[in-house]
């Protein structure tokens, strides 16, 4: 799966070049249509004019494409405003990924709350990955700290394997919390079979350049590749606040 959408998306993005380039008086609607037959059943969310002249910023998802006004060139990467010292990209890009996620929807997640909630994270676990398993065996000191945790499946090793079966008879437990927590530690939890949103996550996790679990978003919408302990992503999380 993760391979499969990482050579999807690349070829897209070919795909989507050899359409712009075609085009010669590109507006909304033309680089609709490119995108349209570049990447069929995929609808943009956005197409606003970018801080550069002459370039439109293009989100699918949470990805962020620039198209030249005329629709011949499609860039990807960060615009950096050099003189404000400003990447231009990754704060359009932390949106993107937070309306994505939002567009999941809570109610497609696992979420431990604190009782009093001061901050809210969205983390890509594989059940079988051992810093995923130290940062779950440490979910009441996220909680004290007043952090939210919001599950999303990201199996590394792909659909069919045996942690991505695992996500899925987590989610078709009549306790997803129990069980979740049961699978961490290595238990072993009843096979099950439901509609579930493990595919969704591990798309959305692929779209976001996942590259390892645990991958941490929070609310701003900025990554935190890899394991951090409570205490110091209360401190993270709160500067984040504070910007």
């Amino acid at each position: 799966m993760d391979t499969f959408m990482k050579t999807y998306w690349g070829v897209a993005v070919f795909a989507m070049m050899a359409l712009f380039c075609g085009a010669t008086n590109a507006d909304n609607k033309a680089i609709e249509q490119a995108l349209k037959e570049a990447l069929p059943g995929v609808k943009p969310d956005s197409i606003t004019p970018s801080a550069m002249a002459g370039l439109f910023e293009v989100v699918v998802g949470p990805k962020l494409f620039y198209v030249s006004e005329d629709g011949r060139y499609l860039f990807q990467g960060s615009m950096i405003d050099i003189k404000a010292r400003e990447d231009l990209t990754e704060g359009k890009l932390a949106n993107a990924r937070i309306s994505s996620l939002k567009n999941v929807g809570s109610n497609n997640m696992i979420a431990f709350k604190p009782e009093s909630s001061k901050h809210l994270v969205y983390v890509f676990t594989d059940i079988d990955c051992g810093y995923c398993r130290k940062l779950h065996s440490e979910i009441d000191q996220y909680l004290t700290e007043g952090i939210e945790i919001r599950y999303l499946f990201f199996p590394r090793t792909g659909e069919g394997s045996d942690s991505y079966n695992k996500a899925v008879s987590v989610w078709c437990a009549e306790d997803r919390n129990a069980a979740l927590t049961k699978a961490k530690r290595g238990d072993t939890i009843e096979k099950r079979q439901c509609e579930n949103p493990v595919d969704r996550h591990l798309a959305l996790g692929t779209q976001m350049g996942a590259a390892g679990t645990p991958m941490l978003v929070t609310e701003k919408g900025n990554i935190l590749p890899g394991y951090v302990p409570a205490a110091q992503l209360a401190k993270i999380l709160s500067q984040e606040a504070e910007k």
